[in-house]
């Protein structure tokens, strides 16, 4: 059973549904970055070493990648709603459970479900916005949610790193989990109206098989893999590398961590709305979409300059300047995906495409753990992030060819 292509009535249930899941996303991130904000504590109450602390920081991207393509094969057959509600409970009480473990092998299991969970986010959240979004309107509502990933990081620093200061990092991930928990009302009480666009359909759509193929979508997943590789480098070691190597206190990595995150949030907002008005302007979507994705990731590459610099505080400018241009990329690059794959295959390829970005995730935390670990030094991982952006932004400039929506010669199953 496939969902049909009809849209919400009215603004406010398709707008009530983008402000739920933006919520979610934001407690998303708040969960997986949890670890990030408690590991300079952690890591000493249970004697994990910088290697170790890399596995724990990946395990999450192993299922949150795998899970993916199951994942976006659901969404684009069945009705999302108590599948996202599952999933969200899942990841909830395993960052409840975390606060409770005493052992780097519990740990690494709960990282495991917790990306288990997470991994239903982003294909759902494709598909529920292709059928309720024109093109003129997908820059805005992937902004918003995508405030969610930048708020949610800016959020677990700046309250998590008090949390812990304060009363421990076991009560950071019990706090997390049960007040995260509280979602789930609002989602049971209004989720059946604003996902009304639910319905059945003979449609199929593509293959997996068939969307791996294309070009496009090769071009698509090395560019959020080379952009996942540097958002969770920057997700899982920047508490870290301000303590480690900046010298920052607890409370003062809370703050000035968070500061990045709340700049790329904001950027994400004012893109999405710029790249939308430009287009409702009369520019090519593929001009402005592809524009904003390419220059967000060479700006980024201002990352290698902050960690050159000497001076702490022009560094954090540096820091938060790179991070605003990563709101160029965050709010056109779904926006692309959802255009180039239609409603019938907006769950697919997300899934496909999010899989390959969180491959990122699984590289760099195991990476950056190694190379902090035999270098004592954040230098060469911050290199191998430019690295990454460099190649991100020549896959969507040279893979990605003209953003309209592709005609699907054949219709699977599977």
């Amino acid at each position: 059973m496939a969902v049909s292509s009809s849209v919400l009535p009215g603004q406010q249930h398709r707008w009530r549904l983008v402000g739920l899941l933006s919520v979610s996303v934001l407690i998303n991130y708040v969960d997986r970055g949890n670890l990030s904000v408690a590991a300079p504590v952690l890591a000493r109450e249970l004697s994990v070493p910088p290697a170790q602390l890399g596995l724990l920081f990946s395990a999450f991207f192993w299922t949150y990648s795998i899970g993916q393509i199951p994942a976006g094969w659901l969404v684009d057959r069945f009705s999302v709603n108590r599948l996202y509600a599952a999933a969200y409970l899942l990841w909830c009480l395993a960052t409840l459970l975390t606060g409770f473990a005493h052992t780097i092998a519990a740990l690494l299991v709960l990282r495991l479900l917790l990306g288990l969970g997470e991994s239903v986010v982003y294909p759902a959240c494709s598909q529920l916005l292709v059928r309720n979004f024109s093109e003129q309107e997908r820059g805005r509502a992937n902004s918003l949610i995508d405030v969610g990933t930048k708020a949610g990081p800016a959020l677990g620093t700046l309250v998590g790193g008090l949390v812990v200061a304060y009363w421990g990092w076991r009560m950071l991930f019990v706090a997390a989990g049960v007040a995260g928990l509280s979602w789930l009302v609002p989602w049971h009480l209004w989720a059946e109206r604003s996902s009304e666009i639910l319905r059945q359909s003979s449609e199929a759509g593509p293959s997996m098989l068939q969307i791996i193929g294309r070009r496009d979508a090769l071009g698509t997943s090395l560019g959020l893999f080379c952009y996942g590789y540097v958002w969770y480098f920057l997700l899982s070691w920047l508490p870290s590398y301000l303590v480690m190597e900046r010298h920052f206190s607890i409370r003062a990595m809370a703050f000035f961590g968070a500061l990045p995150f709340c700049a790329s949030g904001l950027s994400a907002l004012v893109c999405g709305w710029a790249s939308d008005r430009l287009i409702a302007g009369g520019l090519s979507v593929t001009r402005v979409r592809k524009g904003f994705v390419v220059t967000g990731l060479l700006v980024c590459t201002l990352l290698l300059q902050a960690a050159m610099v000497r001076s702490v505080p022009f560094a954090m400018v540096l820091l938060t300047v790179a991070c605003c241009a990563m709101g160029l990329f965050s709010s056109n690059v779904w926006a692309i995906t959802q255009t180039l794959a239609g409603p019938t295959a907006a769950g697919k390829w997300s899934g496909i495409q999010n899989a390959a970005g969180n491959l990122g995730g699984v590289a760099s935390p195991l990476l950056t753990g190694l190379i902090v670990s035999r270098t004592h030094s954040f230098f060469l991982a911050f290199v191998c992030a430019a690295i990454a952006l460099v190649v991100g932004a020549a896959a969507y400039l040279f893979l990605v060819g003209e953003i309209a929506p592709l005609v699907w010669t054949r219709q699977s199953e599977s």
